[in-house]
């Protein structure tokens, strides 16, 4: 299968190569050389590459960050999902398109929402989660519209080794290694106390291809664990790991204006229809990337 992956060189993107290319399948990549928001280069991109399928992951993921420059995460996430969406109807054979969303669409959810299906309603309370709720909407009507080849994959939080410090999870996991190497007695946090459903990028990209194979266009499907952990439980994890027993300190510069509380996902509809489920502990996941810190 030939395979196109925009935003290729980002961390979920270089776990989906080594995936793909493991199956067997030819993988080109476009990533920071190629603007999204430019039409003309995105279809000079995809007509390059002739993929049979493209997986749109190219887009501004920090939520934090799109608190100061809404505007500029709109652009990118959602007209440049509507570009390669385009540039895909460019070709002359069927392109399948996997447009990669987020649960930060969900919103801020009770308990009594939880887990949460495809089917519950999607509330964003960031202009990340926006966005990307935004950019869902112009992957259907890619399908109702123009009759193209469209799945709309919803993950959850998920993590590795090799994500960027930006990241709740690698980021305490550097903070923790440079406080131990720097003599520190405490360690600056954010918000401990809210609960994520977390998958590790190994299984995640696992299932995106299997999404590709067995998924139906112009579906959505959740990717997630279907357990929600505490960040402060995350956190401990790594003390453990670290072998020490730093304070935690809250530092109000890594607190986001709105945070949402919990999230966990119902990925039933993925698992039935394809055969997906997740292989890689949490516990092993963390390990994983704090020894990509540590070592």
């Amino acid at each position: 299968m030939r395979a196109l992956i925009t935003g290729g060189r980002g961390f979920v993107g270089r776990h989906l190569e080594d995936h793909l290319v493991s199956k067997g399948d030819e993988v080109s990549i476009i990533d920071l050389e190629t603007d999204v928001t430019d039409a003309d280069a995105v279809t000079a991109a995809v007509v390059a590459a002739q993929p049979e399928v493209i997986y749109h992951l190219a887009a501004l993921a920090h939520v934090g960050d799109s608190w100061s420059a809404p505007a500029h995460v709109l652009s990118v996430n959602v007209i440049g999902t509507a570009n390669v969406l385009a540039a895909a109807r460019q070709l002359e054979h069927a392109c399948l398109v996997l447009v990669v969303s987020s649960a930060e669409v969900y919103g801020i959810v009770g308990p009594d929402d939880l887990p949460l299906s495809e089917t519950a309603e999607v509330k964003p309370a960031s202009p990340y989660a926006a966005s990307k709720a935004a950019a869902e909407q112009v992957a259907l009507q890619a399908t109702r519209g123009f009759g193209q080849k469209v799945i709309v994959a919803r993950p959850f939080n998920h993590v590795g080794p090799g994500q960027a410090p930006t990241f709740a999870v690698p980021a305490l996991a550097k903070r923790i290694v440079d406080a131990v190497a720097a003599g520190s007695r405490s360690l600056p946090v954010g918000t401990l106390s809210t609960r994520r459903d977390f998958t590790d990028v190994r299984d995640v990209v696992a299932a995106y291809r299997l999404l590709v194979v067995s998924g139906r266009s112009g579906e959505i499907y959740n990717v997630c664990s279907g357990h929600d952990v505490e960040i402060a439980e995350v956190a401990a994890s790594l003390l453990r790991l670290a072998e020490t027993s730093l304070e935690l300190a809250t530092d109000p510069s890594l607190v986001r204006p709105v945070d949402v509380p919990v999230l966990r996902g119902d990925s039933s509809k993925l698992t039935a229809e394809t055969g997906w489920a997740p292989t890689i502990d949490l516990e092993t996941t963390l390990r994983d990337v704090f020894e990509s810190f540590g070592s």
